[in-house]
């Protein structure tokens, strides 16, 4: 007999772009990196947006470990005023 098999979700996965990174599940856009042209920005360098939320980090791999980040929590999180 055959084992009974599970519909598993599409794996996320990282997409660069002209300036910045794109975080995409499937068809679904979970959240982006975008690199900010100025050198000396307050908080950063890479500015991101994932799940509501925005946030600014030095360096790449630290924006992109941020909107996993986000997007598990988000994930996670039960909505607080849903109907």
């Amino acid at each position: 007999m055959a084992a009974n098999k599970r519909k598993s979700k599409a794996k996320a996965f990282w997409e660069r772009g002209y300036n910045g990174h794109v975080y995409w599940q499937g068809k679904a856009k979970l959240g982006k990196v975008v690199l900010r042209g100025e050198a000396d920005v307050k908080g950063g360098r890479y500015q991101w947006e994932a799940a509501g939320r925005i946030g600014r980090c030095e360096t790449l791999p630290k924006a992109k470990s941020a909107v996993e980040l986000a997007v598990v929590v988000a994930d996670r999180q039960l909505p607080l005023f849903e109907n």
